[in-house]
């Protein structure tokens, strides 16, 4: 069901310790932050390897002609609120090439879990870009499943679209698989399991909250 299209990082041991300390309830929000950012790195090149680079060529300072490449692919980063938006540095820190961004709020309703497009902003050459969507958590699907809806509104095509992702669990994978076997997912680790009210587990608690300092 498209995954061959899934990017899950090599399971190291650096990957490991890092995801450990945003595992661990201990973790305060300075360490909480900048350990996802480590991680949003190390994703971000991932996804950004899935690009297609141009020949070029460079001379050294020894004299000698260089064949290498460059990244010219036009590349919108679109953050899902709030969450999202700790991923953008990373972004603007990896691509050399033509970078814009986007935003949108979605929020799921705690009753029903179903996802709601609050508000979306998009440079107006979306259309025409890889879009590279930027959400920490993937649980349900439900609100991935609502970005991805609200970009081919907009003229993107779902080949264009990968997913960026820290932590998945398997069924948000699946739905977002199913309903979108033209995209590219890439994550850091999934994991298996979803608690009775949608949370993954053994997870890492709220992304956003402990990323920002909100959690209490």
């Amino acid at each position: 069901m498209g995954r061959e299209r899934v990017v899950i990082l090599p399971q190291g041991n650096h990957l490991l310790s890092l995801m450990t300390i945003l595992r661990d309830s201990s973790t305060d929000c300075k360490k909480f932050a900048e350990t996802a950012e480590k991680v949003g790195d190390k994703i971000i090149s991932a996804a950004l390897d899935m690009l297609p680079p141009q020949p070029t060529h460079v001379a050294c300072p020894t004299g000698v002609t260089y064949e290498g490449v460059q990244e010219s692919t036009p590349v919108c980063g679109v953050a899902i609120l709030r969450a999202g938006a700790s991923l953008e540095n990373a972004l603007r820190r990896g691509y050399t090439g033509p970078l814009s961004f986007g935003k949108m709020l979605i929020q799921r309703d705690e009753t029903t879990c179903l996802p709601t497009l609050y508000y979306a902003k998009f440079p107006p050459q979306i259309g025409s870009q890889k879009v590279l969507i930027l959400e920490p958590m993937l649980a349900t699907g439900g609100s991935a499943c609502a970005a991805i809806d609200g970009l081919k509104q907009r003229g993107v095509l779902e080949e264009n679209i990968i997913f960026v992702n820290v932590l998945a669990s398997e069924s948000g994978v699946e739905t977002l698989l199913s309903r979108f076997p033209g995209i590219s997912l890439v994550t850091a680790t999934i994991d298996k399991d979803l608690t009775s009210n949608n949370i993954i587990s053994p997870g890492l608690g709220d992304f956003g909250d402990r990323f920002y300092g909100t959690d209490g």
